[in-house]
Order: structure tokens, then sequence, then C-alpha cells
């Protein structure tokens, strides 16, 4: 009670000299009308339970199976046929239509499936034995990625060298020490792997959080101009990467767009020009967030958060990724991180009774509202 009323009078006596000290945040580009206690809705923590325990568990060891090789009877789902295989259409072979040596789970439906009176790929294998030689007729889907293919006929002239079945490991004390680096027991593994999924819920909440807060902070933000070509080479960015989506699926970019965007005409660049904008808005903000509060990370900070986008990526040279990714992207990516875990900090959660309304505030994840809202 006596800490009470001494921040009351605290806050009489401070109160001119507060007067004049702004919530905003402002320079040429931007201003940020307010960035901490940003209302948010609060993220939903999801326990973990026993049957996904088991589930994740099954899973490892079905990906960890012994095949053992078939003689003596024909391919039947469910077995791993080894294949050589080459595909054409009106007589002409095309590009990816052949392989040798593949192994394929008949039944898994990787390969084409049945379409109109023509069967699926992996159907037509079986009931063949090791040795054949064959032809399997096969429609492409109308929504095939490589547009060029929908609905063409293919023949595939199809060699069986070997079918194989799989069995799947069992869980056993001698297994999990093969296979885990922490533990040496069945037990042992199973709260290894709930403390995996627990990390794993933990990780797409914080990421949940971070997203929520800055949308949050976006709508406090008002841009008075653009620096000069930020949002033209932002643009540029978004371009050449669904642009190089559209390469790996092999389709033109519009057709692309349409397909798997369905954007037509000028709808893309509407878009792309937008969020262009909304990328640079946010970029701008951070910036005078990190600098108004010190959040801007040390060179040693930087090198270590970059090893790590480099290990979660796959990369074991921290320099070939810098370069794969851009160091200045991953410098912005990684200040633009800590920015919003300090506005996670300071944010406050509320509870929602429908999409856009909120019933209650809950605890904030650092300060509390009052005290969030010092300059």
């Amino acid at each position: 009670m006596k800490k009470k009323i001494l921040a009351v009078t605290l806050s009489v006596l401070m109160a001119a000299s507060l007067a004049g000290c702004s919530k905003e945040l402002s320079n040429d580009y931007v201003t940020i009308k307010q960035y901490e206690g940003l209302e948010v809705a609060q993220v939903e923590k999801t326990a973990v339970s026993d049957d996904q325990v088991e589930s994740t568990i099954n899973n490892n060891l079905s990906a960890d199976v012994t095949y053992e090789e078939v003689t003596g009877r024909a391919a039947k789902e469910g077995d791993t046929v080894d294949i050589d295989y080459k595909g054409s259409v009106d007589g002409t072979e095309f590009e990816g239509g052949s392989a040798s040596g593949y192994k394929l789970e008949l039944g898994s439906n990787s390969f084409i499936g049945s379409n109109g009176e023509y069967k699926g790929f992996e159907e037509q294998i079986t009931g063949h034995n090791i040795g054949d030689q064959f032809d399997i007729t096969v429609q492409f889907p109308a929504g095939y990625p490589k547009t060029d293919m929908a609905n063409k006929v293919a023949v595939f002239n199809v060699k069986l060298n070997a079918i194989s079945t799989g069995k799947a490991s069992e869980l056993t004390d001698e297994w999990v020490k093969k296979n885990s680096d922490k533990s040496d027991t069945v037990e042992e593994y199973k709260a290894e792997i709930k403390k995996q999924l627990e990390d794993s819920n933990k990780s797409t909440e914080d990421s949940t959080l971070q997203n929520e807060v800055m949308e949050a902070l976006l709508a406090q933000v008002e841009v008075k101009k653009y620096p000069d070509e930020e949002v033209d080479n932002q643009l540029k960015k978004i371009k050449d990467y669904y642009s190089q989506m559209a390469a790996a699926y092999g389709m033109e970019f519009a057709d692309f767009t349409e397909q798997y965007m369905g954007m037509k005409g000028d709808d893309f660049d509407t878009q792309a020009k937008e969020a262009a904008k909304k990328a640079v808005a946010r970029d701008l903000a951070c910036e005078l967030i990190a600098k108004k509060k010190n959040l801007e990370p040390s060179k040693k900070e930087y090198e270590k958060e970059i090893k790590k986008y480099a290990e979660g990526s796959g990369y074991k040279d921290v320099d070939e990724f810098k370069k794969q990714a851009g160091e200045d992207v991953l410098k912005t990516a990684i200040l633009q991180q800590k920015v919003a875990e300090y506005l996670v900090d300071k944010c406050v959660q509320v509870e929602q009774t429908d999409k856009d309304n909120a019933k209650s505030s809950t605890k904030t994840s650092g300060s509390s509202a009052e005290e969030s809202n010092t300059p």
C-alpha cells in the first residue's frame, strides 16, 4: 500500500517534468505512435499428449526400416521395387521422365495416379516379377505443375530389377542407444521426445506472438516518406522470389501467379508493391526502435546468430551461407528478431471473444501496461 501511495505521489511531483515527454518515436521517415504496451491476441498454449509422443516415436521407428529382398513371387502393394524407367509422349522422350535404379514403394501414391480410363503408375507394376520389362500407360492430371504435360498421355518402359519388403524397427533400449545422443532407455527416450515436442510448440507460440506484435506495431506506424529506391529494391526481391518459384515448377510466371496465387493481370504487381511498402515500413520502424532502446546487436552477436541460422538451414560453411542468403538480409532479420522479442516482452496479450474483439487483458510478457508506456 505504501509503495502504491509513493508511486502516486511521485507521479504528481514529476508531472511537470514529464509533460514534454512524448510516447511517440519519429525521424525523417516514420512516426511510431506506440511501440510498448501493444495489444495482441492471446496465444494459446498447446500441451503435448502421450498420443503425440507415441505417434512421433512410431514415425521415427518407421523411418528406420530394414529391407529384405523378396524372390519367388510377383510385386504387390506395400513392396519396395527397384526399377529403371523411360517415359515418352507421342514417341518422344521428355525431360524428367527417366531414371535408373529408382526405389519406389508401391501404394505410396508417389507417382501419377489413375486418371479416367488409365490406371496409376504404381498399380501397373504390381503383378510383375523380377526381370520383367514392360510398358505402362498413364495420363498426367489436368493440374500437373508442368503445364506442358497436363492431360498428356505418356508411355513408360519399365524394367523391374528387384523387390524388397521393409520392416520398421522396434522400440527397445538397444534401438534407443543407437539412435539417440541423449537417452539410453525407452522411458528416457519418451521424455526426450516429449521435450522436443514441447520446445517445438513453444517455438511456434513465440513465432506467432512475434508476428502478431509486429503487425500491431505496423498499425502504429505512419510513413512520412520512403528512402530513395528502397521500395523498388524490396519489390524486386519479391518478384525475384516468385519468379524462382515459378521456374522451379517449370511454369511461366503469369501462369504460376494465376494458378497458385489466384492473381490475374496487374493483381500481383499491386499486391507486391503493397507488400514491399509494408516491408520497408517495418524495416524503418525496427531500426528506429533499435536505436532508441539500444537493441542493435554487436558484431559478435550477429556472427553468433548467423551461425545459428546457417546450422538451421543445413549449412556447415557459414561464409557460404552468408553469400547465398546475403549478409545484409541476415543482419536485418536478426535486428528485427531482437526488436520483436523486445516488443513481445512489453506487449499486452488479450483474450479474444471473437476474431476482432478483446474480452479481457491477461498478464503481459514483461512489464505492466502502465510501465510499458514509458518512452
